[in-house]
């Protein structure tokens, strides 16, 4: 249980607040690469950490991310002419480049330099993978890009997927890190073990619900260990990572493709969520992206122009009661539908946290919340996170396994990136 002033601080992540402050120190996804398909495309409306911005790329293909209205007298840049490596504002012709100079300002006199002294607000912006990064702290403290794996393996290898979640960001956070909710909200009612998808073949044949947890704090944020009986020599383990500030590797098994989630507040009730899925040595083939979008799969099915889910709160996320009978825990669609059909309404879009009753269960929950409450602290007096500093922290893969019951988890094999 966190108190009303803790809860506040994680979960309120607007300019000048603490948690945004913490944010803006870290590489953040800000839209998919699709969202700007070609030079001098339409720009695109953003709203990250509650701060409205606007998107495009200029004729060079080079990606911006601007203040959403112009510095002249607010209008909105989302009507601008995208020409000519820079973004037109429609009212009085005022231009902008990536990096938010102003370079033609055609309402003043030819011989003024006024346009020299505008510069607008503008994050800078990275591709990698399919995913559009931004930072948006100080410049003279930019953080390093993070050296996820799936970043660096060509576009065949890798499945990204975007979707909104109508709730705060760390209720999808904190899903993500509690391996115990598996056994219940993903299970699958089929008798066949293989039948489910994402690599939880494993988990299907096991039939202990109650995880022990065992945390360990790492250069990126945690390693998590949950562990349950299998046999008399055995411990089934499921790995998770929860990367700084708002990443997750998902546990995978032996042979399966590896998943990694995001949660970027768009604002303190609002969230985008990121999943990707890659094989870190060949191409992922038709069978692997038919099993991730399928029934079971791991990505919500969505509106491709929008990314809001088709299952919403609003049509009670499709459930399916016959379904709920025969074939799944829950009777709703996916991994993701479930996960927002008990993430969006926690005590409403933000989680009173003063509410729970935590348990064993909860012990990585609590783990990363001190995590987070410690890193604002920490800023707060000064210090940067190591981890915003240091990209090669998140060179990690998530496993699962079965492993001999006399390893802990600190000597468990747990296989890194590119190994």
């Amino acid at each position: 249980m966190l108190s009303k002033v803790e809860n506040e601080l994680v979960t309120r992540c607007g300019a000048g607040t603490p948690m945004g402050e913490l944010f803006r120190r870290y590489w953040l996804p800000a839209m998919l690469a699709e969202e700007l398909p070609s030079p001098d495309c339409p720009p695109v409306r953003v709203t990250l950490l509650g701060e409205p911005l606007v998107a495009f790329r200029d004729s060079d293909g080079r990606v911006a991310l601007l203040g959403s209205h112009c510095p002249h007298r607010g209008a909105s840049l989302f009507f601008g002419r995208n020409e000519e490596q820079g973004l037109r504002c429609v009212y009085h012709g005022w231009k902008f480049d990536v990096d938010g100079r102003c370079v033609d300002m055609p309402n003043e006199p030819p011989e003024s330099t006024f346009r020299d002294r505008v510069q607008h607000t503008a994050y800078p912006c990275v591709e990698r993978a399919g995913i559009i990064w931004t930072y948006m702290g100080p410049r003279d403290q930019m953080a390093e890009l993070p050296q996820m794996e799936w970043m660096l393996v060509p576009d065949s290898h890798v499945y990204v997927h975007k979707r909104h979640q109508a709730s705060n960001y760390l209720q999808n956070v904190e899903g993500e890190v509690d391996s115990s909710h598996v056994s219940f909200l993903h299970r699958s009612m089929k008798a066949d073990p293989g039948a489910t998808v994402s690599g939880q073949r494993l988990l299907n044949q096991s039939r202990h619900h109650a995880p022990v947890f065992e945390v360990q704090e790492t250069d990126y944020g945690l390693v998590i260990g949950a562990r349950r009986d299998w046999d008399p020599e055995q411990y089934y383990w499921r790995v998770t990572q929860f990367l700084m500030p708002s990443y997750t590797m998902i546990p995978s098994e032996p042979g399966s493709p590896i998943s990694f989630t995001a949660a970027a507040p768009i604002d303190d009730e609002h969230t985008w969520g990121y999943t990707v899925t890659w094989r870190p040595d060949r191409p992922l083939t038709t069978e692997d992206v038919a099993r991730i979008e399928s029934w079971t799969g791991i990505y919500a099915e969505v509106d491709p122009k929008t990314y809001m889910p088709v299952a919403t709160k609003e049509n009670d996320y499709l459930i399916d009661r016959a379904k709920q009978r025969t074939d799944s825990f829950t009777g709703i669609r996916g991994i993701r539908e479930q996960d927002l059909a008990v993430q969006e309404d926690q005590y409403g879009p933000i989680t009173d946290r003063t509410r729970e009753h935590l348990g064993a269960s909860d012990t990585a929950v609590i783990a990363m919340r001190r995590v987070l409450l410690r890193s604002i602290a920490d800023l707060q007096r000064g210090t940067p996170p190591f981890s915003a500093l240091h990209g090669d922290v998140y060179r990690v893969r998530s496993a699962a396994f079965l492993a001999e019951r006399a390893l802990p988890l600190e000597h468990l094999s747990i296989p890194t990136a590119g190994a």
